[in-house]
């Protein structure tokens, strides 16, 4: 299997969701008292005493907007959370959140879902991974948070 990289919500789409979400909504920034929040941006948890924002992200209208794919039903828009203000990326190119249950959502080119799949280990989690590329249909994968639903990240076949 061909390495494969996290894809975090991009620069400027972080600059305009910190500006108005795809929800049409301000953010509301706070401090994180806890710390653990999965941050989409640096594709790390939060740590205690960062200032965040949680937002409604819309990652296939977005894909759609530069592509002119047309996801039809598949597009939505769900919670996830980002740094209050510009940061400085991923700091790794792993793939996190990989600690937990997750599920796997395969997508063709176009944006049309073509199945998922349930990860309950993080053992598993490599194999589902390139299992879903065994399909050269599958143009990428969204990372999704089970006890939530949320989106984590992508995952691209380049």
């Amino acid at each position: 299997m061909q390495h494969r990289t996290a894809r975090p919500i991009a620069p400027a789409a972080l600059k305009e969701l910190r500006t108005a979400d795809d929800a049409g909504r301000a953010p509301a920034a706070f401090t994180d008292e806890e710390g653990g929040a999965p941050l989409r941006c640096c594709l790390r948890r939060s740590r205690r005493g960062e200032r965040i924002a949680l937002v409604s992200y819309a990652p296939l209208r977005r894909r759609a907007a530069r592509t002119g794919a047309d996801p039809g039903a598949y597009d939505e828009q769900g919670p996830v959370f980002v740094h209050a203000e510009e940061c400085a990326g991923p700091e790794t190119d792993g793939l996190p959140f990989t600690d937990a249950h997750r599920v796997l959502r395969r997508y063709s080119a176009d944006g049309r879902i073509l199945g998922g799949r349930l990860v309950e280990t993080p053992d598993a989690f490599a194999r589902a991974l390139r299992k879903a590329f065994d399909d050269p249909a599958v143009a990428f994968v969204h990372v999704r948070a089970v006890e939530y639903g949320c989106f984590l990240y992508e995952v691209g076949r380049d």
